[in-house]
């Protein structure tokens, strides 16, 4: 037996030990989707590098361990961040804390273990039959389950999840349901973080519904510790007229995964996908996107930007689909990369498949290194040579955050990318 099996086997074998005590698990039809879950997990198991989708990423590390279930914490113990927003959601190892989280007064955002009878018909109804999706629904405890009423600006809140345990590996796969009514407007500053030294799983999905003329902002911060795991997906459906806008930066973790699927359902429904990936020596960013465009009139763009140090990898995967109902599309993609290091490398895999005849796509990818005539040009100014090559990378991320307008959300990525450059320099 490989170490993928071994690693699906020991996964499947903690889904059957803790299925009758899981939050639902006795209720008929949660019941019924985590078996349904298990099965299609059990049939796939962990996606190894013969799997087109997992070609670039390695899940072996992942498979070789030996994950159990986070112990609770109690919540006096952590010492939180300062607050980027107005209110927030925090989720300690994949659970709701309710102690720490301040939620709005105007919204139904609440915790989607205590309310699991409320999301009947919502959860699942967007998953893609991926294996990281089945294996977060036959094994999540918690998430958040937001609502915007329809017309309402719900402004900014922050979604915090933080990891805890160092003295043994844990895994905790949270499952977040997010919906904007008509007309309504949410900016969403999401955070993982967690210890340097400690070895966890951090295994999120989140299933977004933006309604007719919605516009949802949501903003991830990765920047799990050193010795973490995060594999994440985003399902989201665009209806019409109603944007989506998504930003990633990936600055942490061992090895990392971004994949997210958007559909844009209706005429003139927009999403922008764009993100930054900061791979230091010894680590691995995959982002990976699926851009279904469904509907007639609808826009796109994705901008990823990658920059590597060490001995690293960085992977991008974008795809585009293009339906033939989909005429007048208008859609966007462009990955670049910049190699600090000799040792560093990218894969990268655009795609379009159009059906449409009536379209305007296009798709790029760049891979270069420093500028070796604009660090002499700023060293011959009296810039020193760490602070010039600083400004270089940060110049080259412009155009991946310049879209991120929400101030909060800008600076927490301005002191992410400051921060890695200043542990990478030293």
């Amino acid at each position: 037996m490989n170490a993928m099996t071994t690693g699906a086997a020991a996964f499947l074998g903690r889904y059957e030990g803790l299925r009758a005590h899981l939050p639902g698990g006795r209720t008929d039809w949660v019941a019924a989707l985590r078996a349904d879950a298990a099965a299609q997990f059990r049939a796939q198991g962990l996606p190894g590098r013969q799997v087109e989708a997992w070609r670039y990423t390695d899940l072996s590390p992942i498979a070789a361990l030996g994950f159990t279930e986070a112990l609770t914490l109690a919540e006096e113990r952590l010492s939180l961040p300062a607050a980027r927003a107005p209110w927030r959601a925090v989720f300690v190892d994949g659970r709701f804390a309710a102690g720490l989280s301040s939620l709005p007064p105007g919204l139904s955002a609440r915790s989607l273990a205590a309310e699991l009878d409320a999301a009947r018909g919502l959860l699942g109804a967007l998953a893609e039959p991926t294996p990281m999706v089945a294996l977060n629904t036959m094994l999540f405890e918690d998430g958040l389950f937001l609502e915007v009423p329809p017309g309402l600006d719900a402004g900014v809140m922050e979604l915090l999840s933080i990891a805890t345990h160092a003295e043994r590996p844990i895994a905790f796969h949270p499952r977040h349901l997010i919906r904007l009514g008509a007309g309504a407007r949410l900016t969403l500053i999401e955070t993982s973080l967690g210890p340097a030294a400690a070895t966890y799983l951090h295994n999120p999905v989140f299933e977004i519904a933006v309604a007719e003329g919605a516009s949802l902002t949501h903003v991830r911060l990765q920047r799990e510790g050193r010795a973490g795991f995060q594999l994440a997906t985003v399902l989201a459906a665009v209806e019409a007229g109603a944007t989506y806008d998504n930003f990633t930066l990936n600055a942490g973790g061992r090895l990392v995964r971004n994949e997210i699927h958007a559909a844009l359902r209706g005429p003139k429904a927009a999403c922008h996908m764009n993100g930054a990936q900061l791979v230091a020596d010894g680590q691995h960013a995959d982002t990976t996107t699926f851009l279904d465009h469904a509907a007639p009139d609808c826009a796109s763009r994705q901008t990823y930007k990658t920059v590597l140090a060490g001995r690293s990898r960085g992977v991008f995967q974008g795809k585009i689909l293009v339906r033939q109902a989909a005429q007048r599309t208008d859609g966007y993609q462009m990955n670049q990369a910049l190699l600090l290091s000799e040792e560093a490398e990218i894969d990268a895999k655009p795609q379009l498949e159009i059906y449409a005849d009536d379209v305007k796509c296009s798709h790029g990818a760049t891979v270069g290194a420093l500028d070796e005539a604009q660090l002499f040009y700023l060293r011959a100014r009296g810039i020193p040579a760490a602070t010039a090559r600083s400004m270089l990378v940060e110049a080259f991320l412009t155009e991946a955050v310049e879209g991120v307008r929400d101030e909060a959300a800008r600076a927490a990525l301005d002191e992410a990318v400051a921060g890695w450059w200043e542990r990478e320099a030293a």
